[in-house]
């Protein structure tokens, strides 16, 4: 049988086709690519934006800031020394833009303005940390960046 260039070139195509149809189907069956959202209940989690913003804002408007600070032991968090430690209430969570699985959480338990995340918890690269916390029935809401 005798291949002219017309049939030479409709075969390229449909091998090209296959060729990248094979990589789509790997990519999509494949557990070692991960394909999950970045956060889990997304649509939940955007009907409490204003709270947030009105948290963002007192966390603003203090005199004293919470200050987050990278150390050689781990991650330092340093609350307003002006409040009372123990009547401070929230979490602190640690999110991993790379890792979904090294994302955790720590809920606050102070006896000093100070909280040290040990270095043991955390692997290098870059956190975003947000410490949503309460004291005296107002909410406050830090979001930082830190790379380690």
């Amino acid at each position: 049988m005798k291949v002219n260039w017309g049939t030479g070139i409709v075969i390229a195509f449909a091998l090209f086709m296959t060729f990248i149809l094979y990589f789509v189907f790997k990519v999509q069956s494949d557990s070692q690519y991960d394909h999950e959202m970045v956060t889990e209940e997304y649509y939940k989690k955007e009907l409490g934006f204003q709270q947030q913003l009105d948290k963002s804002q007192h966390a603003t408007d203090l005199k004293e800031k919470l200050i987050v600070t990278p150390q050689d032991g781990g991650v330092l968090i340093s609350f307003p020394k002006s409040f009372d430690p123990t009547k401070i209430k929230g979490k602190v969570s640690f999110y991993r833009p790379s890792n979904q699985k090294l994302d955790f959480e720590k809920t606050l338990s102070l006896s000093d303005s100070n909280l040290l995340i040990p270095k043991t918890d955390l692997v290098g690269g870059l956190w975003d940390i947000t410490v949503d916390w309460e004291y005296e029935g107002v909410g406050y809401l830090n979001k930082e960046s830190v790379n380690l």
